[in-house]
C-alpha cells in the first residue's frame, strides 16, 4: 500500500510556471534571473498558503541549475535540479525560525556562509517564518545580511512584515504575495481534480475556494478532507454538509417570505436551521453577505464583484430585480447591527428573532425614495396610511461680526411640518422639534433659511407671551439673574469671572460680552448653550444672539518709575483686585512687610 501525500504537498509547483495566482512576482523573478540582475536578499511577505516558501525553493533550485531554459525555468533533469527534488541538495539551506530564533542559531548560520559551494553557483539560504527572530538574533544578522559572499543569497519569508526591524527591511528587495482569487482556486482545484479521477461539481469547487480565503493550501486540505468523506463524489450539498455552511435556498426563501411580511415562516424556517446544528451568527454572517450580493447585482457594471458560483448567478440576478435598493441597504444595516452586539446578547436566539421580526416589517415600514427634495419617508400600506414627514433645510448662522473670533452657537430648532393622510383633505399641524445634527440624512437635503425658521418659531411664542427688546439695563439683569442660577449649582469659579466681564449693547436682538483674559473667556463660552435658552426665555425672543469679545488690557510700563515695597505692592493689588484683599482674611495669611 503506497503511502498517502496530501494535495499540497503532491501539487505542489516546481517551476515559476506553475505557481497559481503570483505572475508579478514569477516574471520578476525570472527576468532578474536572465538578465542576471539577482539581488543578495529577498523578503516575501503576505498572507499564509500563497506560495512564498514555494516561490524561495523554486527560485534557489534555478539560479542553480545547469541547464536552464531561456525562460529562465528549471529544467529539472540536471545533477543540481534531481538532488534538490530528492532533497539531498548541499546548496540550499533551509531555517525554521520559529523553532531556531536565538542567536546562537544564527550565529551557527553565518559560520556556514564563509564556505563556497562545492557544485553550483550560489549557496541559498532560506529563512521560513523569519519575524520569529529575537531582536538580538537580527542584530547577529544585519552585517551578513547587508555584505555577503557574491555567492550566498538570503531568501526570508513572513506573514507578518510589521514585526521586522526596519533595518533588515532596508537590507532586502521586497515581494509582497497576494491572496489567491477565487477563479485562481476554482480552476486549479478543477486539474485536480481531473488528474485524480474525482467526480466534483463546480459549485461544489467554488464553496470550497470561498471557504480557503485566498489560501491555497487550505483549498486543497479542505479537498482532501472532503473526497475522503464523500469517497470521490463532491456534490454541492455534501459540501455544504461537511463544511457546516447554510445552503442559499435558506437565504432565498427567506428573503421572500420577508417581502411578503410572512413572519410565522420566517421564524420557523430560523428554526429549523438551528435543530440542523448550525449556529446563530452562522446565519447572521451568511444572510448578510447574500445581501451584500444582490445589491451587487443590482448594477451591471458591479456584477464581476459577485462571488458565487455561475450556476447561481443568474438567480441572483433575478432575486436581485425583485427587491427594493433602499430595503437591502437597510436590511444590511440592520444585519450588521446585530452582528456587532451579537456576542453581548445573552439569548442569542432571542436576538435573531428580533432581528427578522424587524426585516419582515421593514418593507411596511418605510421605503427611501428620492423625489427631488432629498430623502423622504413613505409608507407602503395602502389601508393605514400613517403621517408622513416632509424633509427640512438647514443654513448655517452667517458671521455678524469682524472684530473677534466667534465660536459655534447653540443648534438650532425647526418647525417639522407633518401631512396626515386621511380621506378628509390633508391637514397640517406645526410642531417645534429640536434638530439633531448628527441624525439627520447628510445627502440630498436642501438647505433652507435659518431666519424663517426662527420667525416661525417667534410668531408662535408671541401668541403665549409679549416679546422683549434688548435694552443694557434689561441685559444686565438678566445677566445677574443667570449668575444667581450659577451660585445655586455651586459654580463658584464661573460666578468669579461672570461678576468681573462687562456687557455691550449692541441692537435690540443682539449683545456682546466683553472679557479681559482667556481664562473669563473659556468659562463664559463652556456656560454658552445655557446661557443662550436663558436670554430667550427671560426675554421671550428666540432671535437673541451674543458674541464673546476678548479684550485684554494693555500695561504700559514706565521705566522712571520706582520700585514699589512690598506694602504698597499689596495695597496697589488689593485696590484693583478685592478678591485679593478677601483671599488674604479667609486664610488667615500675613504679609512680610
Amino acid at each position: 500500500m503506497d503511502k498517502f501525500i496530501v494535495s499540497a504537498r503532491k501539487y505542489r509547483p516546481q517551476n515559476f510556471s506553475t505557481v497559481i495566482g503570483q505572475s508579478h512576482i514569477t516574471t520578476t523573478l525570472k527576468n532578474a534571473i536572465n538578465n542576471n540582475q539577482l539581488a543578495h536578499a529577498f523578503l516575501f511577505c503576505g498572507p499564509r498558503g500563497v506560495g512564498k516558501t514555494t516561490c524561495a525553493r523554486i527560485l534557489a533550485k534555478t539560479i542553480n541549475c545547469e541547464k536552464r531554459g531561456k525562460d529562465g525555468e528549471a529544467c529539472n533533469k540536471c545533477n543540481s535540479c534531481v538532488s534538490f527534488d530528492n532533497g539531498n541538495s548541499f546548496n540550499i539551506h533551509e531555517l525554521d525560525a520559529a523553532s531556531n530564533n536565538s542567536v546562537d542559531d544564527i550565529r551557527a548560520l553565518v559560520d556556514q556562509i564563509r564556505f563556497a559551494p562545492q557544485a553550483g553557483a550560489y549557496k541559498v539560504y532560506i529563512v521560513d517564518e523569519v519575524h520569529m527572530l529575537s531582536t538580538s538574533a537580527f542584530n547577529a544578522f544585519l552585517k551578513t545580511l547587508e555584505e555577503p559572499p557574491p555567492f550566498a543569497i538570503f531568501i526570508l519569508a513572513t506573514t507578518e512584515k510589521h514585526k521586522i526591524l526596519p533595518t533588515i527591511l532596508s537590507r532586502c528587495q521586497i515581494f509582497d504575495f497576494k491572496r489567491i482569487t477565487v477563479n485562481d482556486t476554482v480552476e486549479h482545484l478543477t486539474e485536480i481534480v481531473k488528474k485524480e479521477e474525482i467526480t466534483a461539481e463546480p459549485s461544489a469547487l467554488h464553496v470550497i475556494a470561498q471557504k480557503s480565503e485566498g489560501c491555497l493550501r487550505d483549498a486543497l486540505s479542505i479537498l482532501d478532507k472532503i473526497v475522503s468523506f464523500t469517497e470521490g463524489k463532491l456534490t454541492y450539498a455534501n459540501t455544504l454538509e461537511h463544511l457546516n455552511i447554510l445552503d442559499e435556498d435558506y437565504y432565498f426563501k427567506m428573503i421572500d417570505q420577508m417581502q411578503h411580511q410572512q413572519l410565522s415562516d420566517c421564524l420557523l424556517l430560523f428554526d429549523n436551521i438551528i435543530q440542523k446544528g448550525f449556529e446563530a451568527d452562522t446565519l447572521l454572517e451568511g444572510f448578510a453577505e447574500f445581501i451584500r450580493n444582490l445589491l451587487v447585482c443590482k448594477d451591471q457594471k458591479a456584477i464581476s464583484l459577485l462571488e458565487v458560483a455561475e450556476d447561481f448567478k443568474p438567480r441572483y440576478q433575478e432575486q436581485a430585480q425583485l427587491v427594493d435598493t433602499g430595503w437591502l441597504i437597510s436590511s444590511l444595516n440592520i444585519i450588521n447591527d446585530a452582528i456587532v452586539y451579537f456576542k453581548q446578547a445573552r439569548n442569542k436566539k432571542l436576538h435573531v428573532e428580533l432581528l427578522l421580526i424587524k426585516l419582515c416589517y421593514l418593507t411596511q415600514a418605510v421605503q427611501l425614495a428620492s423625489d427631488g427634495e432629498g430623502l423622504s419617508k413613505k409608507k407602503l400600506s395602502s389601508v393605514a396610511k400613517a403621517v408622513q414627514f416632509k424633509s427640512i433645510g438647514f443654513s448655517e448662522i452667517p458671521d455678524q461680526s469682524s472684530k473677534t473670533t466667534k465660536k459655534e452657537l447653540p443648534k438650532p430648532q425647526a418647525t417639522l411640518i407633518i401631512e396626515a393622510e386621511e380621506s378628509a383633505p390633508k391637514n397640517k399641524k406645526e410642531i417645534i422639534a429640536p434638530v439633531d445634527q448628527h441624525t439627520m440624512e447628510k445627502p440630498s437635503v436642501k438647505l433652507g433659511s435659518l431666519h424663517k425658521i426662527r420667525e416661525q418659531l417667534a410668531l408662535k411664542n408671541n401668541q403665549q407671551k409679549p416679546k422683549q427688546l434688548l435694552t443694557q439695563e434689561l441685559i444686565e439683569n438678566a445677566w445677574l439673574s443667570f449668575i444667581e442660577k450659577l451660585k445655586v449649582n455651586n459654580n463658584h469659579s464661573a460666578v468669579t469671572n461672570f461678576n468681573f466681564s462687562k456687557l455691550r449693547l449692541v441692537d435690540e436682538n443682539s449683545f456682546e460680552i466683553v472679557t479681559e483674559n482667556n481664562i473669563q473667556f473659556k468659562f463664559i463660552e463652556s456656560e454658552r448653550a445655557a446661557l443662550i435658552f436663558h436670554y430667550q426665555q427671560y426675554f421671550n425672543n428666540y432671535q437673541i444672539t451674543y458674541q464673546i469679545v476678548l479684550e485684554e488690557k494693555i500695561v504700559v510700563i514706565d521705566n522712571d518709575i520706582k520700585t514699589l515695597s512690598s506694602k504698597e505692592l499689596y495695597r496697589h493689588l488689593s485696590e484693583e483686585y478685592p478678591m485679593i484683599k478677601k483671599l488674604k482674611e479667609k486664610l488667615n495669611l500675613s504679609i512680610d512687610f
